[in-house]
């Protein structure tokens, strides 16, 4: 959470993320939609905004881009005081576990047979490399998608294409219009099959057609093709 940040609290190059993806961070701070990016949150958190997370990459942080086997694209971060973690649909231990994450239990309980979990944390996915990644990484209080279509769609699209080039296969896990635009950077994986769809798990269209999310078996259909490649299973 950020408390009324100010400007010198926002500071990008500072953001820490693992090694192997300082390079691409970097090199996107200096792009015109970077640059555009960083002044829009600037002028944000000048106006006195409320911008969360405290750390946009943090998913990058955790997750090294040579360790990752599956890749989790949601839509913006939680916009709630103290909610967001930097790392998509993860909510800080302590609170509410959010109707989104609750259907992500709930599938997994009736996939894997697995109990929801007392935190809704997802730290324990992201540091067995599942890079838990947004769509757009930051938002404003009580504002959903208010920094939607701001730069950060540039950055994450880089991200995804980095990932698809790996040798290691990866699993992509696209839930929801805003996470399925990004199927169109891979080709690779989606010819392999393992590219998976289902509609977003909020409440309003987890159990809606043409894809549920409820009832997809995403996590055990993951886990088989991890394990044939010989990557190992995600504990979820």
């Amino acid at each position: 959470m950020l408390d009324t940040p100010s400007l010198k609290d926002w500071r990008p190059a500072d953001w820490p993320v693992a090694e192997d993806w300082r390079a691409l961070v970097d090199a996107f701070w200096l792009k015109p939609e970077g640059l555009r990016l960083a002044q829009f949150l600037a002028q944000r958190l000048d106006a006195g905004a409320k911008v969360f997370p405290a750390q946009p990459l943090r998913a990058l942080e955790l997750t090294p881009l040579s360790q990752v086997k599956v890749v989790i694209l949601g839509q913006d971060p939680y916009h709630g005081p103290g909610q967001a973690q930097g790392l998509a649909f993860s909510v800080a231990p302590g609170l509410r576990v959010a109707p989104s994450l609750r259907n992500i239990f709930k599938e997994l309980q009736r996939d894997l047979g697995l109990e929801p979990p007392a935190s809704g944390s997802l730290l324990r996915w992201a540091t067995q490399g599942v890079l838990l990644l947004n769509t757009c990484l930051s938002v404003e209080q009580a504002q959903p998608g208010g920094h939607a279509g701001r730069g950060w769609e540039v950055l994450t699209d880089e991200i995804v294409r980095a990932v698809e080039r790996q040798d290691a296969p990866v699993v992509f896990l696209l839930w929801g219009a805003h996470a399925q635009k990004k199927r169109a950077l891979l080709a690779k994986s989606d010819a392999a099959g393992r590219v998976l769809l289902a509609n977003h798990p909020s409440p309003l269209s987890a159990s809606r057609g043409p894809a549920p999310f409820i009832g997809c078996g995403h996590f055990g259909q993951t886990n088989q093709w991890l394990q044939r490649a010989g990557r190992g299973a995600i504990a979820w």
